[in-house]
């Protein structure tokens, strides 16, 4: 019998015989997980890796009772994500109903790849998304595909992009007579170079389009830059905007690189991974006035709507762009059903079922949920902003657009030079404290960056960080 020798536990019986040790195993996982979740505040943020475990693989099955405690050690020694000092990146604590989800979708096991892998949630997923595309202003042909991350997001709106600007589905770029270039701000996520390197494209395919103080995409120097990249002999076939970019969250004046696409005849594109969840906040969704005339656009759900990793997005104004530029039919697969093998069209096979995760927590939370939490993350924003101002030892990167606040000190007392360093021994001054803000290099030089996604972290918190932050300054 295959099974004969192998751990009691080692699968759950389909028949239900070993039920009750299953049973028993679930049930100490799911307490001491709710036991550290629901006293998430009183670990550190980011703690200190002391011990690893063996990643050795055995000659013998191991029981799951010693396995447990080494299970526990890797948990006390992850990112807390929960804890209201976990400032520094835009990795939040999960919605419950994706932590469910993500479970259900474990123990299913099933296949994005195909109908016949996936039946129901192949139906599911192009349902949701055709839902999202909508809360953009994208007409009744936009859809989409669910991916792992918005690097892959991004690579695959750029491919549909390339193959339709150059008509290099089958043929590829190799013969074309002029380079083709993709044009990005100076401060775009890494992942559209990436997309250009794997694209055959090359690193340098990318046009950088200077910003201004707040860090977005200046129009005219866009403008300037697509006459300069087609005198050069170049082919100039894409627009890449930013809606919240990774360093100061600041928002591309999409509009009017709307229209500049549109004129020019490029493909416009934008990334809004983390910006686009301002599409559910009835105050604030004005900041992305113009996307809706996106070919594409990028939304991770894994970020500022909470949903548990991974689980981002491409969305195409016309599905049909999607069909006719990227799908390459599997032939080992039934291509008789109703609903399209989405294998076929996304730049994954094999994939998990995000969609699961995604639609619980649309569904749980709804539009004023989200609204709520966004307005929320607006008010603690003006806090921190407030506090900065107050101190005339710190100052802004650029002007927020979101809950994203990047700032460093520049203490009169210091040379200019010697100021990297104080940020960073501020930055390991704070995490002594239970306080995680990330220390990114934006200008040539070292900022202290806040992310305010965490629902529990409150205006009493934000007090005591500035309070930590005067004591290491000497104020207080």
């Amino acid at each position: 019998m295959a099974l004969s020798g192998l751990p009691g536990t080692a699968f759950i019986d389909p028949f239900g015989n070993n039920r009750s040790e299953i049973e028993s195993l679930v049930q100490q996982v799911t307490l001491h997980i709710l036991d550290y979740l629901t006293q998430a505040a009183g670990h550190q943020p980011l703690p200190e890796v002391k011990q690893g475990v063996s990643a050795r693989i055995p000659d013998q099955p191991t029981e799951m009772a010693a396995l447990l405690e080494q299970l526990w050690q890797l948990m006390a020694q992850a990112m807390n994500p929960a804890h209201p000092g976990y400032l520094g990146h835009m990795d939040p604590l999960p919605t419950t109903a994706s932590v469910l989800a993500d479970w259900v979708a474990a123990a299913l096991n099933n296949n994005m790849l195909s109908v016949e892998m996936s039946p129901v949630f192949s139906q599911l997923e192009p349902q949701v998304l055709q839902e999202l595309a909508r809360e953009f202003g994208l007409p009744e042909s936009a859809g989409g595909s669910l991916v792992s991350g918005g690097s892959l997001a991004n690579l695959q709106a750029l491919a549909v992009a390339r193959n339709a600007k150059l008509g290099s589905l089958r043929r590829g770029i190799v013969g074309l007579e002029k380079a083709p270039v993709i044009l990005a701000s100076a401060v775009a996520h890494t992942s559209i170079h990436k997309a250009a390197m794997m694209l055959g494209l090359g690193t340098e395919a990318v046009v950088p389009i200077s910003v201004n103080q707040n860090s977005q995409l200046q129009p005219q120097q866009l403008c300037d830059r697509i006459q300069q990249s087609r005198a050069l002999g170049q082919h100039p076939f894409a627009i890449v905007a930013t809606a919240g970019t990774t360093v100061t969250g600041n928002i591309d004046p999409l509009l009017e690189i709307a229209a500049i696409a549109r004129e020019q005849g490029l493909w416009f594109h934008v990334d809004a991974a983390y910006g686009g969840a301002l599409i559910f906040s009835q105050r604030q969704r004005w900041r992305l006035a113009g996307i809706e005339q996106a070919d594409s656009i990028t939304v991770n759900p894994q970020k500022w709507l909470y949903v548990t990793k991974t689980c981002a997005s491409v969305l195409f104004r016309d599905m049909a762009q999607l069909h006719h530029h990227f799908r390459v039919a599997a032939p080992y697969m039934n291509s008789d059903a109703d609903w399209t093998n989405l294998g076929e069209i996304a730049v994954q096979g094999t994939r998990h079922v995000d969609v699961l995760k995604l639609w619980l927590s649309l569904q749980h939370l709804g539009r004023q949920g989200y609204d709520r939490l966004i307005e929320a993350s607006y008010r603690l924003t003006e806090q921190v902003l407030q506090e900065i101002h107050r101190r005339p030892f710190l100052e802004l990167a650029s002007h927020p657009e979101m809950n994203i606040v990047c700032f460093r000190g520049c203490p009169s007392t210091l040379p200019s030079a010697q100021w990297d360093t104080w940020n960073a021994n501020l930055q390991t001054y704070l995490q002594k404290r239970s306080w995680f803000l990330s220390l990114p290099a934006y200008r040539g030089q070292r900022w202290l960056k806040l992310v305010l996604l965490n629902p529990y972290t409150d205006t009493c918190h934000i007090s005591q960080l500035f309070q930590v932050i005067d004591e290491f300054a000497g104020l207080a």
